[in-house]
């Protein structure tokens, strides 16, 4: 399993994602980003859409990873406006219903937060960066299995 899907698992299992239906989009920002795609809780594995070419000609995550963001010496805000972009093409491919964002950037999300302008409902992890270590451990104990089926 992926990382971003074993932290969208424990999300969708004990965090944000709890009980939502519908389609869920959960973003880890951190060295890339990293995706998980939720139809009424059921994962749809090893999505890679951090790789989703922006019009700026690079991929999403070289432009507004966390990596991105500390390589081109960014303040959060600026940075949030780059991010911004990625979701809007998430949200015109995918219509989702909830995009959760996850990964070490989730912590930061106030201070963010009102630069993304999309309609799709955002939120913050609610285990934030500790999803995936949730996730890996109910991977090791055959565990994946979602219960918003």
């Amino acid at each position: 399993a992926n990382d971003a899907d074993v932290a969208g698992v424990a999300e969708m299992n004990f965090g944000e994602g709890l009980g939502v239906k519908g389609t869920v989009i959960i973003v880890t920002i951190g060295t890339g980003l990293g995706t998980a795609i939720f139809l009424n809780g059921q994962l749809l594995p090893n999505t890679e859409l951090g790789h989703i070419r922006l019009d700026t000609g690079m991929d999403a995550e070289t432009y507004a990873s966390n990596a991105a963001q500390k390589r081109d010496d960014l303040p959060i805000r600026k940075w949030a406006k780059r991010f911004n972009k990625y979701l809007e093409l998430m949200e015109l491919y995918f219509q989702p219903d909830l995009f959760i964002l996850g990964g070490g950037t989730s912590k930061n999300f106030e201070e963010f937060k009102d630069k993304i302008t999309i309609a799709t409902k955002v939120l913050p992890a609610k285990l934030y960066n500790n999803a995936g270590i949730v996730g890996a451990a109910m991977y090791a104990a055959g565990k994946m299995e979602e219960k918003n089926k």
